[in-house]
């Protein structure tokens, strides 16, 4: 006679495991579907867009989109453009604001709580209130038509990260600290050779996240770039149809493609290290 497994604590049952499921691939189409939208309008023609009733498998698939996205628009030097100026500040992000971070969770300084919340309350300031006298101090350096108003700030950290970062050093052993002091190591030797290789996941997530911002921002390119070689993506999409007299859906689509997939590849490919720093991070403190 079979017996029943008993169901532990915390595990859901085979009924409840099917709900679970049933909602997870709901949600999955639903937002999988402006995706596969993408996909197929950019695969048709262009008189295929507008019939009625709208087909959403392409008969024939048009491949020569994509090549025609990369001939009639500087695609190639939009996504140069952005992947230079977003690896820049996605290491410099990274790593400044770790620094900091290390800064606030380890040492100890008078007035060091009063910074940090000084800090957060940066993250309440809407960017709007700061884009003019951004756009006033960036204009006496002559730094307007570059990407130094891009990029320079970037090296001053994100108050966001800095949080991220300080709860998970908090969690850290205060006794690995006395023991590279015992040795003969400074604060930056704990910081190097002890903290850096501790939070390659936390490290790893604000990358991302910065990452994310910088290749979806538009309002910094377009208030500081005026010159189309050196716009990004972002900017690039948003001009896209200068080059034709009307809106071609099907090939705006296909340059949405191309735009889409890195994000989406490094987040396929980091995601552990994407999950694991959110999880830790938040755990401790």
């Amino acid at each position: 006679m079979l017996r029943n497994r008993r169901i532990t604590h915390g595990e859901l049952s085979g009924i409840s495991k099917t709900v679970v499921y049933v909602l997870l691939l709901l949600g999955l189409l639903l937002f999988a579907f402006p995706l596969f939208w993408m996909l197929t309008t950019s695969l048709k023609d262009l008189g295929d867009v507008h019939k009625l009733p709208m087909t959403w498998i392409p008969s024939p698939f048009r491949w020569s989109n994509y090549a025609k996205v990369f001939h009639d628009v500087p695609l190639a030097r939009y996504i140069l453009n952005t992947v230079g100026y977003t690896a820049i500040t996605m290491i410099a992000v990274a790593l400044a604001s770790s620094l900091v971070a290390f800064g606030f969770a380890r040492l100890r300084a008078r007035g060091g709580k009063f910074l940090f919340l000084l800090v957060l309350s940066t993250m309440m300031i809407p960017p709007q209130v700061t884009l003019i006298p951004q756009y006033l101090l960036f204009n006496k350096f002559d730094w307007i038509d570059t990407y130094l108003p891009l990029v320079v700030p970037a090296f001053g950290g994100s108050a966001f990260i800095i949080f991220l970062l300080r709860q998970f050093y908090m969690g850290f052993s205060k006794d690995l600290d006395e023991a590279v002091k015992i040795d003969g190591g400074g604060y930056f030797t704990i910081y190097l050779k002890i903290i850096l290789p501790l939070s390659i996941p936390s490290l790893a997530t604000a990358a991302i996240l910065e990452f994310m911002y910088r290749w979806n921002d538009l309002i910094g390119p377009l208030i500081y770039l005026s010159n189309g070689d050196k716009y990004p993506l972002s900017l690039g999409l948003s001009n896209f149809t200068a080059a034709y007299s009307a809106t071609p859906w099907n090939l705006l689509m296909a340059a949405s493609i191309v735009a889409v997939l890195p994000p989406l590849l490094l987040f396929f490919f980091a995601q552990k290290y994407f999950i694991q720093g959110i999880v830790i991070a938040g755990s401790k403190g």
